[in-house]
């Protein structure tokens, strides 16, 4: 397993749909392997294949640190669709790819979403509080959505100068990054 750069704000891949996954072949086995090792050495709690320059509908959830998720296991979700959503729920999120970046978010309270095991058996799962909420920006990732698509207009003309600094890799770092139009990735201070 190796820990992948993440890609921040102001790469095209993380404004892309990703593409459906037909077969799980060794190469989206490892992919599956190193995005857990990448959220794990980020410190986050869920990765999306966008976010590590792959537009591949694969992401990642790892909420056992949490004391009321302790015994939910890690998920790998493919080609995941969410079915039915209920209520609302606001919260502060932040993302990877956003560092330093934190904002007040709605999302559903409750979503039924369907997708595939690393094995490409389907599943079907109700989720609520954090898990519900996790699973919620990670699909967005593989949309091609980010946080700041879900503030307004005038929020996000606050925030400009510090999504510019994001883009520019002016931001403090703990983990590997890829800024747009970087060639290799910037190395953790």
């Amino acid at each position: 397993m190796a820990a992948l750069p993440i890609y921040v704000y102001g790469n095209d891949v993380l404004k892309k749909k990703a593409k459906a996954l037909k077969e799980i072949s060794n190469e989206t086995i490892q992919l599956i392997q190193d995005m857990f090792e990448t959220m794990h050495s980020s410190n986050g709690i869920g990765l999306a294949a966008n976010q590590v320059g792959v537009l591949e509908q694969v992401l990642v959830v790892d909420l056992s640190e949490m004391e009321e998720y302790k015994d939910t296991k890690p998920m790998a979700v493919i080609n995941p669709e969410i079915i039915d959503e209920e209520g609302e729920w606001e919260m502060e999120e932040g993302c990877l790819s956003l560092p330093e970046l934190r904002d007040i978010i709605t999302r559903s309270e409750k979503v039924t979403i369907k997708y595939h095991d690393a094995n490409l058996r389907e599943q079907k799962i109700e989720a609520t509080g954090m898990l519900g909420r996790v699973l919620q920006h990670e699909i967005d990732h593989l949309n091609g959505i980010l946080i700041t698509d879900h503030l307004s207009a005038a929020k996000r003309t606050l925030l400009r100068s510090k999504l510019k600094k994001i883009s520019k890799g002016d931001f403090e770092q703990k983990y590997p990054v890829v800024l747009p139009k970087e060639e290799k990735p910037k190395k953790k201070k």
